[in-house]
């Protein structure tokens, strides 16, 4: 059996689609009725919440790999729980999502950290792991798409940096042969697009596909800060104003090989991305 959490998100969802196998397949969410959209024919969806370990026992019966994705940098006990039930449970393969700056020695804020220990405590767990590390998504700018329809417009704080964003298919597809034992155990893979790309650059990419100009306006620190604060806990918009800086001073820019010499073809480029997912910016 195979569990996939994180299925309501980007990469569990994705994961939950192109996972191939004839081993049974469980799909585990606080919001059962949710996750069942993305359930194929046979495919088990039970509820369960992080936050709750005792809902966690009847999820990983019977489980031999779980792919594990947690979201909340304010509840670290989350993995804790996880890992203690999958090992209680007699889980043998535990594949993470995890983020690339865990790597990186200046990269020291509350998101960062978080992953960073979770990281470790699965390490340490004596469960078998595989640690996936992304650079940002793609599918981030798919944020952008209101004020795109709207007003021809995206924001951004430090346009002009690159980074190195990786399309969540291929993600997905690195964490499905881990899942179903293709790609071994006890490796950590940084998963990043072909080639570093910037805001201005993606905003580019959109107004050709899309046939119509588009601005980049660029935010200010503050401007930036304050939208952050709109929507997120101000711990977690501190780390994430702290992460977009060291985005400007170019920490995230490197391309790393692993998609393609796991998946046998190159990582996809922005390009192929927002082709495949214009209609959400307007049709072009």
């Amino acid at each position: 059996m195979i569990l996939l959490t994180g299925v309501t998100g980007t990469v569990g969802r994705l994961v939950a689609r192109c996972l191939t196998t004839a081993e049974p397949v469980r799909l585990l969410a606080r919001d059962p009725c949710r996750a069942a959209a993305y359930a194929g024919p046979g495919t088990e969806v039970v509820g369960g919440d992080f936050g709750e370990p005792a809902s966690l026992d009847a999820a990983l019966a019977g489980v031999r790999a779980a792919f594990l994705v947690t979201s909340d940098p304010l509840a670290p006990a989350h993995d804790e729980h996880f890992v203690t039930a999958a090992r209680r449970a007699g889980v043998r393969h535990v594949v993470k999502l995890s983020a690339r700056a865990v790597t990186e020695p200046d990269a020291d804020d509350l998101v960062t950290r978080w992953q960073r220990n979770a990281e470790e405590l699965l390490r340490a767990s004596g469960l078998a792991w595989t640690l996936l590390r992304p650079r940002a998504f793609m599918s981030n700018t798919l944020g952008w798409a209101p004020s795109i329809r709207a007003e021809g417009v995206v924001r951004a704080f430090h346009g002009a940096s690159p980074n190195a964003t990786v399309d969540p298919r291929d993600i997905a597809e690195v964490a499905a042969l881990a899942l179903t034992g293709a790609v071994l155990p006890g490796r950590a893979h940084s998963l990043t697009g072909p080639a570093a790309i910037s805001a201005a650059e993606q905003v580019a990419v959109l107004s050709g596909l899309l046939r119509r100009p588009l601005r980049l306006v660029e935010l200010t620190r503050e401007q930036a800060y304050a939208g952050l604060l709109a929507r997120l806990p101000r711990p977690v918009a501190d780390a994430l104003l702290e992460s977009a800086v060291r985005q400007g001073a170019g920490a995230k820019a490197r391309v790393e090989p692993t998609v393609r010499t796991l998946l046998g073809r190159p990582a996809r480029p922005y390009r192929t991305w927002a082709r495949d997912h214009l209609a959400a910016f307007g049709d072009g």
